[in-house]
C-alpha cells in the first residue's frame, strides 16, 4: 500500500511536470509576444497606423526583416500548435490546434512566397500576433491547472513527514510512510496527526479546519476518529492508526480533486464537437472563398487574402479554453468551501437540479439524541436535570448520554448517585441526595407502580411529536418528562430556505416514523415528507421523481442511502457519513453542513452559465464575422475584414472613405484585423 508521502512524491512529480509545462508555455508566449512587437512596427500597420518611420536595420526590406524575426516564432512558439495539429489528424479528428495551425501556416507561408518573389503585402504580423494571442490563452489555462496542483500539493503537505509510534512501550520516531494500520501513535500538543486514527487514550481539542473547513476545534476523546493532517491543540493523545497511505482522508480528497479537474464535462464535449465543425467550416470556407474569388476574376493575392481571413477569423480560442477553465474555477471554488465535486459532470448536474431529496438522520439532523424538551411538574428544570444526570452518569445508554450532556451544558449541580440499578430495556434507579430516583420509560414506571397522573396527557403529546419520552420519578411520584430526539443541524433551516429561494423543491426521505419525520419537517419548513421508507425502497422513490421529469439530487450519509445516491442524477454525501455513501456520491460535503447543498447548486449554475456564455460568444462571433471575412458584402457595400495593415490608405483616409461612401460606420479593429468599409473604383475592385 502506498504511503501518504509516496503519494505526495507522485503528486509532487506531477506538480513539477505541470510547473515545467507552465514555464514552457510562458516561454513560448514571451518569444511570440516580444518578437511580434518589432514585426508589428515594421509592418504596414506600423508604417500607416502608428506612423513608425525608422527604416529596417542593416538596410533590409521591411518584409525581409519581418521574415527573420518571425522564424523563431514559427519554429518555437508555433511548433506547439503544429504538433497538436499532427496529433489530432493522426487521431482522425479536427480541433482548435488544426484551425490555429492552418491560420498561422497559411498567412506565414504566403508571406514567405511574396517576400522571395520581390516583396508586397505580407501577413507576418497577423501570424505572429495570432500565435501570441492563442499562446496567452493556453498559458493562462495551464497556470490555472498549475494552481490546482499547488492546492493538491499543499493538501498533501499537511501530513507530517514523521510520526511517533509507541513500540514496546517506548516512543519511536518513524517516517510516516512506515506507519502501519494498528500502530499506536503518540500525538503531542501542537503536532499534526500523521494518518487517520482512532483515539485510545487522552482528550484534546483538534483543529480540523485544514481538511473539513470546520472553523471551531473539535473535542476528541477515546473512541473518536482523527483525520490525518489535522492539528492536535492542547492535550496528549494516544491513537490507533486505522487508515494509512492512499486510504487516508487526505489521499481520498486529493484523488477526488484530481479526478474532477481531469474529467471532461458534457459541456466541454459539446465545445469539442463545435470546434470540430468550426474547423471544417473554416477549411471548407477558406477553400471555397479562394476558388470563388479566383473565378470572379480577382488576383491570387486578393483571393488568398480573403481565404486566409476566413480561416483566421474562424478561430474562437475561447471555445477550446473557457469551458475547461470554467470547470476548474468551479471545482476550485467548491474545494475552498469544503465541497468536493468528483467530476466535471457533477458540476453540470448540480446546475440542473430541480428537486433535492434529503435523508433525515445524520443529514438534516445531528444523528445523535439530544434533549429537546423538559416538562417539570413538582420541581424546577435544573433540579430535574441534576437528579436525572446523577443516575444516568452510570449508564451507557445513548439517551442517558443525552441527558448528562444537557445537564453539563446547563451547569447544574453535580450530584452523586448510590445504590445504582440498571434495568435493561426500562431505565435505571439510584439513590441521589436522599431521594429515590427512577429514570426510564413508562414500563419502568409501571414496574415501580408509579402513576403519571397529570403528566399522562403531556407524555402522549410529546410522544405524538416523534420524541422519545423519558420519565423522571422522585420518591415514588412522577416529577418530570424529558423529551429526547435527534435535533436538526444548526444550518438545516437556512439550507432549506436557501433551496426554496433557488426554485428547488425539497423532499425529506427517511425510514423513521411519520410523527418524527413530520415534526422535523415542520421545524425546517419542508413541505413534502416521505417517511417509513425501507432502505431498499429509497432508490425507487428517487426513480419515481425522475419519471415525473425531475432532475433529482439525493443527499445522504449512511450505507442505506447508497442505492438512492447512485440512482439520483446527483448524489451528495455528507462528509461525516459512511465510506460507502461517500464512494457512491458525485459530490462530498466535507463540512457536513446541509447549507453547502445550496452552495453547490449555486456554483454549478454559475459555472454552466459561464460555459454557455463563452460558447455563445464564440459561435455568435463567427456567425457574424465569417461572411464578412469571405467578402460576401464587399462587391455591393465595400464591407470586408482583412488582416490589418493591408493596402496603402491611412486610417484617416479609410475613415473618410467609410463616412463618405458607406452608412455602415467607421473602422472597427480587433487584434490582427481591420474592418474595411470603402467604395469600388471603376475597375470593380476595392479602392486602395
Amino acid at each position: 500500500m502506498s504511503s501518504p508521502h509516496e503519494a505526495m512524491a507522485h503528486s509532487g512529480d506531477e506538480a513539477m511536470s505541470m510547473e515545467g509545462m507552465v514555464q514552457d508555455m510562458r516561454n513560448r508566449f514571451l518569444v511570440a509576444a516580444v518578437l511580434s512587437v518589432p514585426i508589428l512596427l515594421w509592418s504596414s500597420i506600423g508604417r500607416q497606423v502608428l506612423h513608425f518611420g525608422l527604416p529596417a536595420p542593416f538596410g533590409l526590406r521591411d518584409d525581409v526583416f519581418q521574415l527573420i524575426l518571425s522564424l523563431p516564432v514559427i519554429a518555437y512558439s508555433g511548433w506547439f500548435f503544429f504538433a497538436g495539429a499532427v496529433r489530432a489528424l493522426r487521431a482522425r479528428t479536427l480541433d482548435m490546434m488544426v484551425l490555429v495551425s492552418v491560420a498561422i501556416a497559411a498567412g506565414w507561408t504566403y508571406s514567405v512566397v511574396v517576400t522571395f518573389r520581390g516583396g508586397g503585402d505580407v501577413f507576418y504580423e497577423a501570424s505572429t500576433v495570432l500565435a501570441a494571442f492563442v499562446l496567452l490563452g493556453h498559458w493562462l489555462e495551464m497556470r490555472a491547472r498549475g494552481g490546482a496542483n499547488d492546492a493538491v500539493r499543499a493538501l498533501l503537505n499537511l501530513a507530517p513527514p514523521h510520526a511517533i509510534v509507541i513500540r514496546n512501550g517506548e516512543p519511536v520516531e518513524l517516517p510516516t510512510s512506515e506507519v502501519q494500520v494498528g500502530d499506536l501513535l503518540l500525538i503531542r500538543p501542537g503536532g499534526r496527526v500523521p494518518v487517520d486514527a482512532a483515539v485510545e487514550d487522552g482528550t484534546s481539542e483538534v483543529d480540523e479546519s485544514v481538511v473539513t473547513g470546520e472553523s471551531l476545534p473539535v473535542s476528541k476523546a477515546p473512541g473518536d476518529e482523527l483525520i490525518g493532517g489535522s492539528i492536535n491543540s492542547n492535550g496528549t493523545l494516544r491513537a490507533r492508526a486505522t487508515r494509512v497511505g492512499s486510504e487516508t482522508a487526505l489521499a481520498q480528497i486529493v484523488k477526488l480533486v484530481q479526478e474532477a479537474q481531469s474529467s471532461k464535462a458534457p459541456g466541454q464535449q459539446l465545445a469539442d464537437r463545435a470546434a470540430f465543425w468550426l474547423v471544417l467550416v473554416a477549411l471548407a470556407g477558406g477553400t471555397l472563398t479562394l476558388i470563388v474569388w479566383l473565378l470572379a476574376g480577382r488576383t491570387f493575392s486578393q483571393a488568398i487574402l480573403f481565404a486566409i481571413t476566413v480561416v483566421v477569423i474562424t478561430c474562437p480560442d475561447a471555445l477550446g479554453l473557457a469551458t475547461p477553465t470554467a470547470i476548474m474555477v468551479g471545482t476550485g471554488l467548491g474545494a475552498r468551501r469544503g465541497i468536493l465535486f468528483k467530476s466535471a459532470a457533477a458540476i453540470e448536474a448540480a446546475a440542473r437540479v430541480q428537486v433535492v431529496v434529503m435523508d433525515k438522520t445524520g443529514t438534516l439532523t445531528r444523528g445523535e439524541p439530544e434533549v429537546t424538551r423538559i416538562q417539570a411538574d413538582a420541581m424546577s428544570e435544573r433540579e430535574v436535570l441534576a437528579l436525572a444526570a446523577a443516575v444516568e452518569r452510570d449508564s451507557e445508554h445513548p439517551l442517558a448520554e443525552a441527558i448528562v450532556r444537557r445537564a453539563e451544558q446547563a451547569g447544574v449541580a453535580r450530584l452523586t448517585a448510590t445504590e445504582f440499578e440498571s434495568v435493561p430495556g426500562y431505565g435505571a434507579l439510584a439513590a441521589v441526595d436522599g431521594h429515590r430516583v427512577a429514570v426510564g420509560n413508562a414500563k419502568l414506571m409501571a414496574r415501580e407502580n408509579i402513576g403519571l397522573d397529570e403528566l399522562a396527557d403531556e407524555r402522549d403529546a410529546i410522544a405524538a411529536e416523534g420524541r422519545t419520552v423519558v420519565v423522571v420519578a422522585v420518591d415514588g411520584r412522577a416529577a418530570a418528562l424529558i423529551g429526547v430526539s435527534d435535533a436538526p443541524r444548526p444550518t438545516a433551516k437556512a439550507a432549506v430556505d436557501a433551496l426554496y429561494r433557488q426554485g428547488v423543491e425539497v423532499v425529506m426521505l427517511t425510514g423513521d416514523n411519520r410523527a418524527t419525520a413530520e415534526r422535523i419537517a415542520r421545524e425546517l419548513g419542508i413541505r413534502e415528507v416521505m417517511a417509513e421508507v425501507l432502505p431498499a425502497d429509497k432508490a425507487s422513490k428517487i426513480a419515481e421523481l425522475q419519471r415525473a421529469g425531475k432532475k433529482v439530487a439525493m443527499v445522504g450519509d449512511g450505507v442505506n442511502d447508497a442505492p438512492a445516491l447512485a440512482q439520483a442524477d446527483l448524489g451528495i454525501a455528507i462528509g461525516a457519513g459512511t465510506d460507502v455513501a461517500i464512494e457512491t456520491a458525485d459530490v462530498v460535503l466535507m463540512r457536513s453542513d446541509p447549507f453547502d447543498v445550496a452552495t453547490a447548486i449555486t456554483i454549478g449554475r454559475a459555472t454552466l452559465r459561464k460555459m454557455r456564455q463563452n460558447l455563445g460568444w464564440a459561435v455568435g462571433y463567427n456567425a457574424i464575422a465569417i461572411p464578412i471575412a469571405a467578402g460576401i458584402f464587399e462587391p455591393r457595400f465595400g464591407l470586408g475584414i482583412e488582416p490589418a495593415g493591408r493596402g496603402q490608405r491611412t486610417v484617416a483616409e479609410a475613415a473618410e472613405a467609410a463616412i463618405v461612401n458607406s452608412p455602415s460606420g467607421p473602422i472597427w479593429r480587433n487584434p490582427g484585423f481591420r474592418v474595411r468599409v470603402g467604395s469600388f473604383g471603376s475597375s470593380g475592385r476595392p479602392a486602395r
